[in-house]
């Protein structure tokens, strides 16, 4: 066996390194030598590694940047509309035939109103007494159901809550309760997206 240690002989060449980096020479006057050797074969060593610039859309080529803020799925135009009202609607109902009134809540008014005097089934049995019906006040803009609710329920508890006169109450009274609750109504709840109508019997 050769007693010939591992690895390569002393007189044999190294393979020479694809990235040659000069050592840095500091000259006697104190000034280090300028780099750009270096820049110059990174530059040739690593040319492919370059980030490839980005090409501007072909003409006719929607760019990235215009569909970047609309949700997946939607339209600009829906994006921009943001909240939109619904169907939904709160209204106040009087009696033309005792001082009485009714609020409730509906997406289709007109089919309601006829519910309550009973020319179609499914109108409440709390304001079967009231019959015949005409609309006071119709409250629309409602963003969905759940809005239209709590703007009904609300507007039920203040007029309870709110004092009444002892006297027998007339329809007229009835509906500047109901007003006055309303206007109690609207500082605590954002109405400005709400379209109040009052209707004269």
């Amino acid at each position: 066996m050769s007693n010939t240690p591992h690895g390569p002989r002393p007189d044999t060449p190294l393979k020479k390194h694809v990235l040659k980096i000069s050592p840095i020479r500091k000259f006697s006057h104190g000034v280090v030598a300028s780099p750009a050797r270096w820049e110059m074969k990174l530059s040739a060593t690593f040319r492919s590694a370059k980030i490839p610039r980005a090409l501007p859309p072909k003409s006719g080529e929607p760019a990235a940047a215009a569909s970047a803020s609309c949700a997946p799925g939607s339209s600009p135009a829906e994006a921009a509309k943001g909240k939109a009202a619904s169907g939904w609607c709160v209204y106040l109902i009087a009696s033309s035939r005792i001082p009485r009134t009714y609020v409730g809540v509906t997406t289709d008014f007109p089919r309601r109103l006829r519910q309550h005097n009973g020319e179609l089934k499914g109108g409440a049995k709390a304001s079967s007494a009231g019959r015949p019906w005409n609309l006071a006040c119709l409250i629309e803009g409602f963003v969905n159901r759940s809005e239209a609710c709590e703007f009904e329920s609300k507007w039920k508890n203040i007029s309870r809550k709110m004092a009444r006169k002892r006297s027998e109450p007339s329809m007229t009274s009835l509906l500047q309760h109901r007003e006055m609750a309303l206007s109690r109504l609207k500082t605590d709840l954002a109405c400005s997206h709400l379209k109040i109508k009052w209707h004269s019997s």
